[in-house]
């Protein structure tokens, strides 16, 4: 099966009602584990990358990671770029093999907005690639993209006018989602994805997912959210777990980098694969 368009992934899992964890890796050691957590429970599997992140490893380095990595993998995976405001980003990523990408003009216009979206749609065909849309800010910052002020919903028909106008493959609308840790349980309007998808039958991307009650994705993936993304769980889990085995070998004056990096992983993994029977996409690549 190998690497796919993420079309193929998300249209699967809208028409089945499942959803796709699309996990931020953050290096190799993350990247490896979620990889082999998709094999493990016979998942797609969509991985993503901020801007941040390529930005730090470098547009050819992370390539060569992701295409030694999935040389033979069993199962469908796909490379996405997470929020990105910065044209010029898309075009390296595009140009480097990323399968898809989130253009994040949510900060300007809807007009604007629309103009430069139909343009980066233009663009991702040329190389066979996807493109994740949005018009409203997804509260909350990740990774120094973002605003902690809560997004503002525009109308149904704005949103219909963004999708017939832009022709993107997957929508990002705001639903009281947010970015980062909730604070306390988030009141989520699920009837808008109701809504949306009843009027255009469209793979809806569930921004904010680290941090929902099991009941919460069940409905979500029920209603359309075919792509369920999850960054800050994987960085905590990342960090936390590194922080846990530094205190421990610390304490017994033992040190030994490949043990963490085996313990690490494991954890990742462990979340990794968590998510895909959570979401019901483990057993969707048999």
């Amino acid at each position: 099966m190998s690497v796919v368009p993420l079309t193929s992934i998300v249209s699967d899992a809208f028409e089945k009602r499942y959803g796709v964890p699309a996990i931020n890796v953050v290096n190799d050691l993350t990247l490896e584990a979620v990889l082999a957590a998709a094999v493990e429970k016979s998942s797609p599997l969509i991985v993503q990358t901020s801007v941040k992140t390529v930005k730090s490893i470098g547009y050819d380095e992370f390539y060569a990671l992701w295409r030694s990595m999935t040389a033979g993998i069993e199962v469908p995976v796909t490379l996405h770029l997470d929020h990105c405001p910065d044209r010029e980003v898309i075009t390296q990523c595009l140009r480097h093999g990323w399968n898809s990408v989130l253009f994040d003009a949510s900060r300007l216009p809807v007009a604007e907005n629309m103009r430069q979206t139909v343009e980066v749609v233009a663009e991702a065909r040329e190389y066979g690639a996807g493109v994740e849309g949005e018009i409203e800010s997804i509260t909350g910052v990740e990774d120094g993209v973002g605003t902690d002020r809560a997004a503002d919903q525009e109308s149904l028909d704005v949103a219909l006018e963004f999708l017939d106008t832009t022709g993107v493959d997957v929508f990002a609308p705001a639903i009281g989602n947010a970015h980062g840790s909730y604070k306390q349980a988030p009141v989520l309007d699920t009837e808008r994805v109701t809504a949306l998808v009843e009027a255009r039958p469209l793979p809806i991307a569930l921004h904010g997912g680290s941090g929902l009650s099991d009941e919460q994705f069940h409905d979500l993936i029920s209603r359309g959210c075919a792509k369920v993304n999850i960054s800050t769980a994987l960085k905590e889990t990342f960090m936390k777990s590194s922080l846990a085995f530094l205190e421990e070998a610390a304490r017994r004056e033992k040190w030994d980098p490949p043990s963490l990096f085996r313990s690490v992983r494991g954890d990742v993994f462990d979340l990794a694969a968590s998510l895909m029977t959570l979401f019901g996409s483990a057993g969707r690549a048999r």
